[in-house]
């Protein structure tokens, strides 16, 4: 069998290939190539898709937390809680605002926010709540924003890796005062380069949203109020156009195969992810076990030609670069020991059940069964 790659963003493309080549040489061809028609009906589709009222395209993911932030009114001084096991896009966004991050732990079996310890971390300079939707799974939003309105804080969603999940009957991103989304070509939603989107149900935060992804710009060349440069461009907004009418089914496959891997790992010494019967909302952007000898299982499968990643190895509050720059709200014995044994296992679509099998025979091969 062939070497089984971690992520494959490149099949996805194959999978779709007629599609996405007639789309992007429709925008070659009409030659408006920055936030022209493409982008504007790219975001009333994902709006609609998600059921908000409004959707901003911006360059990538982490800007499209920054522009959140900042068209929340966040702001030098500021305090902005969100969780120490996610990708640094979360807190980088949160410390250009000039806010500064306070980190909490996350709960050992969804790795998402446990809001529990928000009370705790809240003093008078807290302005908004980031939760994680980590891995595809919704973390638990009617706690988290009975909280936030208890203390009149601001919920931003972390939507870079649950593209299409579902939370009690509705999309991710619908439920937050705003939320945010990354493509980057590993999502679930990928485009083919760098892209993001902030959504909301609030015009006005949506519209300053679209002021701060240009210069501030309400009248070209004229800034209103200071902004950036951050823009979708015309390209990527018409792949992902196409790529939207797929998520559906390609999230619907991702259960299956997060489905098969959980059957075939039951009773092996390995800690699994919820099964989709147990969270039907999840949309699986990584199926994440837990093993106590993680280096050596990981070694071994790489042998067996399956390459997996760790998602994430060093939490944000153990990083260099934010030594003495954020505040850690209680202790992060579930986060820190999570990064000693989590292991992402292949996870897209395009995978087959044959290599689901494969990858699950060589778990089972160098863990061995539960003592």
């Amino acid at each position: 069998m062939d070497r089984i790659l971690q992520t494959n963003p490149g099949l996805n493309y194959h999978a779709h290939k007629a599609e996405i080549d007639a789309a992007v040489v429709r925008v070659m061809e009409k030659g408006w190539y920055i936030l022209g028609e493409q982008v504007a009906a790219f975001e009333r589709e994902f709006a609609a898709y998600l059921g908000v009222a409004h959707a901003v395209g911006v360059a990538n993911g982490t800007d499209a937390l920054h522009v959140a932030l900042r068209a929340c009114g966040v702001g030098p001084g500021d305090e902005v809680i969100t969780v120490s096991h996610t990708a640094v896009a979360t807190v980088a966004a949160i410390e250009l605002c000039g806010a500064v991050p306070v980190l909490i732990d996350v709960d050992p079996v969804h790795y998402t926010m446990m809001p529990d310890r928000l009370a705790a971390a809240i003093t008078a300079r807290t302005r908004a709540i980031i939760p994680v939707h980590v891995y595809g799974r919704p973390a638990e939003l009617d706690q988290i924003t009975a909280v936030a309105r208890r203390h009149g804080l601001l919920v931003i969603e972390d939507c870079a890796q649950s593209h299409g999940a579902d939370y009690r009957g509705k999309k991710a991103g619908w439920i937050g005062d705003i939320a945010t989304f990354s493509f980057y070509p590993t999502k679930n939603l990928g485009a083919l380069g760098d892209g993001g989107m902030v959504v909301t149900n609030d015009a006005s935060r949506a519209e300053q949203a679209g002021l701060v992804r240009q210069y501030g710009w309400k009248d070209r060349y004229v800034s209103s109020i200071p902004g950036m440069n951050s823009r979708l461009d015309e390209l990527q907004a018409a792949i992902l156009r196409v790529k939207l009418r797929h998520l559906d089914a390609e999230n619907a496959r991702r259960r299956q195969i997060a489905a098969r891997y959980t059957s075939l790992l039951e009773g092996a010494n390995v800690g699994l992810p919820e099964s989709p019967a147990a969270h039907p909302g999840h949309v699986y952007h990584q199926y994440v076990i837990q093993i106590k000898d993680r280096d050596t299982v990981r070694e071994n499968l790489d042998r067996q030609g399956i390459h997996t990643l760790i998602h994430y190895p060093v939490p944000i509050h153990l990083q260099p670069a934010y030594a003495g720059k954020i505040r850690c709200a209680g202790p992060m014995e579930n986060t820190e020991r999570l990064a000693r044994s989590i292991l992402s296992l292949p996870m897209y679509p395009e995978l087959t059940d044959a290599q689901v099998d494969h990858i699950a025979r060589g778990v089972l091969e160098t863990t061995g069964p539960q003592a």
